[in-house]
């Protein structure tokens, strides 16, 4: 039969043990993820040929100076009002259909080179010039297009303007007005 344990005998593990143990661990987990601390040492030699770390450090340095100016910047009316447009500006953007802008763009860029070639030229152009041009396809297409765009500018867009105030401070007037006629100038 077994004899029965009447002591226990805890395995010390010694400072160099521990040691040992620690830096196998360290060793196997740069082994393990080499890539990406191999990258993470390229961003870093990129930033201090640039003199970000230099930066960094010196902001670090002073970190209690630089965090007081920031937010007593930060605490101005500008800089509520700049990110509140800001916002705004990035909702319209998003609202903007690409792919119905970029056959406009292309004709601004084309009218836009032909100034460029045109720029020092000295003709005048007189009135019956300018009826007369109007039978050139090309600027009937213009003319056409300006007067389509003038269109969409007058049209009425209050029900589509976002506002970046609270329900309780926006203008209530402003759905209103929508059902009146316009006013010419």
């Amino acid at each position: 039969m077994a004899k029965a344990i009447k002591a226990i005998h805890r395995i010390t593990v010694t400072e160099e043990e521990k040691r040992q143990s620690d830096l196998k661990e360290v060793e196997d987990a740069l082994l393990t993820n080499k890539d990406v601390i191999l990258e993470s040492l390229d961003v870093l030699k990129h930033m201090h040929d640039r003199g970000i770390i230099s930066l960094l450090n010196g902001l670090f340095g002073q970190g209690d100076k630089v965090l007081k100016i920031l937010v007593k910047k930060a605490d101005t009316k500008e800089t509520a009002n700049t990110l509140k447009n800001l916002l705004l500006m990035v909702g319209v953007l998003g609202t903007i259909n690409v792919k119905k802008l970029e056959p406009i763009l292309l004709k601004m860029n084309a009218g836009i080179s032909r100034v460029a070639e045109k720029k020092d030229d000295q003709d005048t152009i007189g009135y019956f010039d300018i009826f007369r041009s109007l039978k050139d396809p090309e600027i009937n297409r213009s003319v056409a297009l300006i007067f389509e765009f003038l269109k969409g500018m007058g049209q009425e867009t209050n029900h589509l303007e976002r506002t970046t105030q609270l329900p309780e401070h926006q203008d209530h007037h402003q759905h209103e007005d929508h059902g009146k006629s316009n006013e010419t100038f």
